[in-house]
């Protein structure tokens, strides 16, 4: 059944490019269109047991993002036979939202009271997975699409090449070039998706919009020799590297890249920069998704959808303001110890821990947070006893500050992209170097990665769980001692926490208190001590990625509070390292199902002789 339905699947796909019929003369009566998708999904799921739904269902989800796939290294399990992009389409999403209501109308058919703890919370994941997704859908147009910044479709189309992508055999190199041929067909599905979303009275602020249009010129207007092209430099670069090759065939694959590169990858970005130039026009000056139709709707989405909570904007809002202040008093402390003036405002007294802590060479960057990385990791068995398999590395980038984990296949290793092009103070180094990596996102990710049970259980996962959890291991580090003797290090984490409390105040600021650009940039720069530049790159980031920062300090404040509930409950039977490994078999969850799982195991020891 899987072979037969992703086959029609992938027709379907292919077909939606392009080609034409009728008939030759005569009257001949339609041909009778058979059951469509959606009909042959509800079939083919009928009767299965649980263990072959969520296989069979989740094949016939992820087959419909073979991105997913790629970014993930899936290719071992799910197979593609055609390399092709994501289709953006307004009637593809539809189509693939009735196929997601689908299985969940399945799912809730199952006895979940029948199952076991372990079966429930599989079963209550992908129950919240499959409703999220469906929740999306009166939002569809809400989305900035085509932003900046990691949210915006060509700047991850441009990442899915440049650093996802296989290149070590002809295949992957060939796969590589047919992908490249479907670049400008998915960027016009985009812009016909920001057309409709322009229909629904929604069109991206105009001091975001212009960055985004910034952006896609370097290659918009690339050289006919597509010079410079990160789709083609990278390819270039690693095609040298493929075994078994001459250099007629070497040169004869690059020159099938710049020939894709020149008739997708450029037309398609000057498209979209025109697209972008004509929406401009009606581009708002203001930022915040309030002013939109639905817009206050959108926001509470959003919150649930990054936070997995039911907090409100307004209860947001007062625990960054609360926490800012605790934060505060506890910087101060060590500004104290350190002789710094009581007058200064946090960006003063900042630049003094730039200056007094060291600055780390552009050149010595890598080299610093890779030293981090070897130190953590020697003393990560003070706090655990399950480690991941993948490796770290750490990538140089022009902007940095983000991790991709590793292929599931293990062919990829996790990496921590760290900023290159300048010089960085020491302070910031340590803790940016734990939440990306160890103990933070690389630990909790790759752990997650090779837990058994379904697939999606290791690719999908919760941002206030995988975030919390990385802003959590900063903290930890501070427990466990690793910031002693380094009171800038340790100064630079109570930045980033600042920071992170501040998201709360400013983004709901931004989106449901009517805030205006610089009442954002100003908060930011006075209550963590941000440069003005740092703090208009937050309030950018916040303004166009609804709700998702507020997921960071909510999911540490989740996890340290089950961690209390567990140490007050089980007292001297509580284990750190038996707490961590629960909660990282747990896998990203939304964070009430982390707080079931914290139950369970403190029941379980605490009925246990």
């Amino acid at each position: 059944m899987r072979q037969s339905l992703v086959a029609v699947l992938v027709l379907m796909f292919v077909s939606a490019c392009g080609g034409a019929g009728g008939d030759i003369g005569g009257k001949v009566p339609p041909p009778d269109p058979g059951p469509t998708l959606v009909e042959q999904l509800e079939t083919q799921l009928a009767g299965l047991n649980l263990t072959d739904f969520y296989a069979q269902s989740y094949e016939v989800l992820i087959y419909r993002e073979p991105e997913t796939i790629a970014w993930n290294g899936l290719e071992g399990v799910y197979p593609v036979d055609i390399p092709i992009l994501n289709d953006l389409s307004d009637v593809f999403t539809r189509e693939t939202l009735e196929m997601v209501q689908v299985v969940l109308n399945r799912l809730r058919s199952f006895d979940r009271s029948a199952l076991s703890d372990d079966d429930k919370l599989t079963y209550d994941f992908y129950d919240w997975y499959l409703q999220d997704r469906l929740d999306h859908l009166e939002f569809i147009y809400h989305d900035f699409a085509a932003t900046y910044n990691f949210a915006g479709v060509q700047n991850n189309t441009e990442r899915l090449f440049v650093d996802i992508l296989p290149l070590a055999t002809v295949e992957d190199a060939e796969d590589y070039n047919e992908r490249l041929s479907g670049t400008l067909r998915k960027f016009r599905q985009l812009i016909n998706h920001l057309n409709l979303a322009d229909g629904a009275g929604i069109v991206e602020p105009a001091i975001t919009m212009d960055a985004a249009i910034a952006r896609l010129n370097a290659i918009a207007d690339a050289p006919i020799t597509v010079e410079g092209v990160s789709y083609y430099e990278r390819f270039a670069r690693d095609v040298e590297d493929i075994p078994g090759l001459t250099e007629d065939e070497r040169e004869q694959l690059r020159s099938q890249c710049r020939i894709a590169v020149r008739a997708n990858v450029i037309p398609a970005y000057q498209e979209l920069r025109t697209a972008l130039q004509n929406l401009r026009a009606r581009a708002p000056a203001a930022i915040g998704v309030g002013q939109y139709p639905q817009g206050s709707e959108f926001y509470n989405y959003t919150l649930r959808h990054h936070t997995t909570t039911n907090l409100t904007a307004a209860q947001v809002h007062q625990l960054g303001l609360d926490h800012l202040q605790r934060i505060h008093a506890e910087m101060r402390q060590i500004f104290d110890q350190l002789g710094y003036p009581q007058d200064e405002t946090l960006q003063e007294l900042f630049a003094r821990v730039a200056t007094d802590g060291g600055v780390i060479a552009a050149v010595d960057v890598k080299a610093t947070h890779e030293a981090i990385i070897d130190a953590a990791e020697l003393e990560l068995d003070q706090a655990f006893d399950i480690f991941p398999s993948a490796d770290v590395v750490v990538e140089e980038d022009p902007f940095g500050g983000f991790y991709i984990g590793p292929s599931f296949d293990g062919t990829r290793p996790g990496a921590f992209y760290a900023g290159t092009e300048n010089p960085w103070p020491w302070f910031q180094l340590p803790s940016l170097t734990y939440h990306e990596a160890v103990p933070g996102h690389h630990t909790q990710i790759a752990i997650a990665m090779e837990q058994p049970g379904p697939v999606f259980l290791n690719v999908e996962r919760f941002t206030a769980f995988v975030e919390g959890w990385a802003l959590y291991a900063e903290r930890l580090a501070f427990e466990l001692g690793w910031y002693e003797n380094d009171p800038y290090g340790d100064l630079g984490r109570l930045q980033f926490e600042a920071l992170r409390a501040a998201r709360l105040v400013i983004d709901t600021g931004i989106h449901s208190m009517g805030w205006s650009f610089e009442e954002a940039v100003q908060f930011n720069m006075d209550n963590v001590g941000a440069s003005r530049g740092e703090s208009e790159g937050a309030a950018g980031r916040y303004s166009v990625v609804p709700a998702q920062a507020t997921a960071y300090t909510i999911g540490m404040l989740h996890i340290l509070d089950a961690r209390q509930r567990a140490m007050d409950q089980l007292g001297a039977e509580f284990d750190l390292k038996e707490f961590h490994r629960v909660v990282l078999t747990a896998g990203g969850i939304p964070l009430p199902l982390l707080d079931g799982v914290v139950d369970t195991w403190i029941a379980e020891k605490l009925a246990t002789p």
